[in-house]
């Protein structure tokens, strides 16, 4: 069993991806390359160009003996379809799925594997909010429909990323591996001055370690310049939306993005919003994108990095393995800080005159969906 909290690590290369036209093709072409073994751990699987493309170069490194092992989410790969998923097996993939469906499970079907990670010959990472559909890279078109990020990584800190998949591949065979059993958390590491290639995991594991939640509320508590906050999820713990209102009191540049009218979940953007008018009120300011799905999830608070798969959402830290990269890098730093910046401009900033001039629809959706979830989180409280 890995240790509880991963440390930071030296000497690492972080290289910041945009979209699946870019980060795609290098992955590709890093399976292409692989000589001993490929790991992939993702949530969304669906057939179509993306994947085809993704299992033909998984298959072709099989069939040449490299050792390939790919760890779905039962329920977020249900759409692969069998045939896609016959190539993988027919060519020596080992294909693990996560928590598969059943009726006598109950609400431990909501248990997910919401990681997305790909490890080459324990050398290379790449991390982020990636899955294999084709609204996140379709090779004919131009734009991807969905906005996301990845990061390259190399050094030290894969041999962390290695041991996170790792023991989710051995704890998949068991039958409650959706409730894996970690040591408590006791501490996080201290958090060293910013450096060329200084990067940690970030992991959660359902209630059971969140490390990945106290990192961002640490954080959260010592900006002291920015606090720039992406998700296309926004249904924030209380704890984080106290720790974002706090920071913009005493005058940091709080931000969020979140995605606009263009979304997967309409009702999940209604029952966030309704957080909107205390945040706007206490000096956060509130960017909705608007060329597409905004589905990447990022936080840069001051020159602190993460990048991953976390939402930060309370339904993320009930039910999903989740895994983020942090990093303290100059190069990772302003590259994001870049992205932002791009992304702030392509938005729409939220005010306290839009939320009050909001029209009837809109009102009685937010009340509805928010009513709801704050229903379902009551229920689901008393269950744990």
């Amino acid at each position: 069993m890995h240790p509880a909290v991963f440390p930071w690590r030296e000497g690492n290369s972080f290289l910041l991806l945009i979209d699946g036209e870019q980060f795609f093709p290098r992955m590709l072409a890093a399976i292409d390359r692989a000589q001993r073994q490929v790991e992939l751990e993702l949530y969304l699987v669906e057939a179509g160009s993306c994947a085809e493309q993704l299992v033909a170069c998984l298959e072709r490194a099989a069939l040449r003996g490299v050792a390939v092992r790919c760890l779905f989410d039962a329920f977020g790969c249900r759409g692969i379809g069998a045939r896609l998923s016959r190539q993988l097996r027919g060519a020596g993939v080992e294909l693990r799925l996560y928590n598969p469906i059943g009726w006598r499970r109950g609400l431990g079907n909501l248990f997910r594997d919401h990681r997305k990670l790909l490890l080459v010959d324990e050398a290379q990472a790449w991390v982020g909010g990636t899955g294999a559909t084709d609204d996140f890279w379709l090779p004919e078109q131009g734009d991807s429909r969905w906005h996301e990020l990845m990061v390259e990584v190399a050094g030290p800190a894969v041999a962390d990323w290695q041991t996170l998949f790792e023991r989710q591949w051995q704890a998949a065979v068991e039958p409650q591996s959706w409730r894996p059993y970690i040591r408590p958390l006791r501490h996080l590491p201290p958090r060293p001055a910013s450096g060329t290639g200084l990067g940690r995991v970030a992991y959660a594991d359902a209630l059971q370690h969140r490390d990945i939640l106290r990192s961002l509320l640490r954080n959260l508590a010592r900006a002291r310049g920015r606090i720039w906050l992406a998700t296309p999820y926004f249904l924030p713990s209380w704890r984080v939306r106290k720790a974002l209102r706090k920071a913009a009191q005493r005058g940091v540049d709080v931000r969020l993005l979140l995605s606009g009218r263009l979304t997967d979940h309409d009702q999940v953007r209604y029952a966030g919003q309704r957080y909107y008018p205390r945040l706007l009120k206490n000096g956060v300011r509130i960017y909705e994108y608007q060329p597409r799905f905004l589905h990447l999830k990022a936080v840069l608070v001051d020159d602190w990095v993460s990048i991953g798969s976390c939402n930060f959402d309370h339904w993320t830290l009930r039910f999903n393995l989740e895994a983020n990269l942090e990093a303290l890098d100059p190069g990772l730093t302003a590259a994001l800080a870049e992205s932002f910046a791009t992304d702030f401009a392509r938005s729409r900033e939220i005010t306290l005159d839009d939320w009050f001039s909001r029209p009837l629809a809109m009102r009685v959706s937010q009340r509805l969906w928010g009513w709801l979830d704050r229903v379902v989180v009551n229920l689901l409280d008393r269950w744990r």
